[in-house]
């Protein structure tokens, strides 16, 4: 490779890499979007992260909500456990905003921030709106991008006053 074209490649190395972040979150928060076919999910969720995944919430409230989970397959496990078929929620839509994504030298690890508004009806009917800071740091490996650390802090919980009705 020429040496005035190196810059140019390493460039587009990372806004390649930033794209695939933002889909891979994309697909995240799709899966975790409910009502829909929870067949394979789970095992879909585990493809997104690496294998020594950690998936955490930080602060008291979402320590004492979440936990902490390491691996691939028990944090799958932890998030799919909020999904039906279990009796949680009803209807949860996530929506991402303010974003900061940084990708690292050689454009195989990256970190993100970004604000998270989740609105949610839980089986009993009632309905809440969160706000959450989301930090996470990616990896690629060969051509896959994967999670490799996930940190949730909620900011906001607040419940919301009238029956929430979506359509599936």
């Amino acid at each position: 490779m020429s040496p005035a074209l190196e810059p140019l490649y390493a460039r587009l190395a990372r806004l390649e890499g930033e794209a695939a972040v933002r889909r891979l979150m994309a697909r995240y928060l799709d899966l975790c979007d409910v009502p829909r076919d929870s067949q394979a999910r789970q095992r879909e969720l585990a493809a997104l992260f690496t294998a020594d995944a950690i998936w955490e919430g930080l602060g008291v409230r979402a320590e004492q909500s979440f936990g902490r989970h390491q691996g691939r397959d028990a944090v799958a496990a932890f998030v799919a456990g909020y999904l039906p078929p279990a009796e949680h929620f009803a209807l949860n839509l996530h929506f991402l905003g303010s974003e900061s994504i940084e990708v690292g030298e050689g454009a195989d690890s990256a970190r993100g921030q970004w604000l998270m508004q989740q609105l949610s009806t839980y089986a009993d009917g009632r309905s809440e709106l969160f706000g959450s800071r989301l930090n996470l740091d990616f990896r690629r490996l060969g051509e896959t991008w994967q999670i490799s650390h996930f940190r949730t802090r909620r900011l906001l919980a607040m419940p919301l006053g009238a029956r929430a009705e979506g359509e599936a």
